[in-house]
């Protein structure tokens, strides 16, 4: 089964157009020719963001990512935000043009499946198609036992409210992703909508409903107590890994075969 992108079309409201093309307008004018192309994903994009409640993700295709100077992009951003304070935060991630084509798994999913382009070529129209699959699976969550210990981490270590915030309701949405991403075979898309999402996973995986819905709450509401919120979520960690290991094993069932996704 061909995995089909989740944002076919923008429909950008009309509260965010100007944002939008300031955004892009700025980051071209401080980069030039060092970003390829933008892409954005989630609710802007797709026309359902809320005011004081939605954020704006950005993707940076590159050449060479290292020639992008993260200061000068977060001095745009602060300037963005405060110009139009309706705007939650805005985050940016930055890829190369190489990475898209040599892990189509990982990168070029991002950009063909979940982005949409909003300035340049769009590289998503030369990616490879995404077949589901084990392997589809296992590449796709290649980085997430890094990203789940980073979050962790940084949520154990911070003392601000509002970073604890910040990190209780990324660290809820990383781990509704990936599992999610367990059920793709069942689902046959990918869903980018967070209670269609949490929806789904209770009606697919084995895991105890409670603890996704528990992930959910917390995604909408990170007022919990930390300590509870990172028990719950060791536990839903390694119900992730143990189906991933399992998936691996009967995928690459000769030990000896090289497997760079464990």
């Amino acid at each position: 089964m061909i995995l089909e992108k989740v944002i076919t079309h923008m429909n950008i409201q009309s509260e965010y157009k100007e944002f939008v093309a300031k955004y892009i307008d700025q980051v071209r004018n401080e980069f030039k020719d060092k970003v390829h192309s933008m892409y954005m994903c989630g609710s802007i994009p797709k026309g359902t963001a809320k005011p004081f409640q939605s954020d704006a993700d950005f993707t940076l295709l590159c050449a060479n990512p290292e020639d992008i100077d993260y200061a000068k992009l977060s001095s745009i951003k602060e300037r963005l935000l405060e110009e139009y304070p309706f705007l939650t935060k805005i985050d940016t991630i930055i890829c190369s043009i190489d990475d898209v084509f040599s892990k189509p798994n990982e990168w070029g999913f991002w950009i063909k499946i979940v982005c949409v382009c909003v300035e340049g070529e769009d590289m998503g129209e030369k990616a490879p198609p995404i077949l589901i699959s084990p392997a589809f699976i296992l590449d796709l969550n290649t980085e997430t036992p890094e990203e789940v210990d980073r979050l962790h981490r940084l949520l154990g270590e911070a003392d601000d409210p509002a970073l604890q915030t910040r990190y209780i309701k990324g660290y809820s949405k990383r781990l509704l992703r990936a599992l999610y991403s367990l059920i793709l075979e069942d689902t046959g898309i990918w869903e980018d909508d967070i209670r269609k999402m949490k929806n789904a996973i209770i009606n697919h995986s084995g895991i105890d409903p409670d603890l996704v819905d528990y992930l959910y709450t917390c995604y909408l509401d990170s007022d919990v107590r930390i300590v509870e919120f990172l028990e719950k979520a060791e536990e839903i960690y390694r119900y992730f890994e143990n189906v991933l290991q399992t998936m691996a094993a009967k995928f690459y069932p000769n030990p000896d075969k090289p497997n760079s996704n464990m």
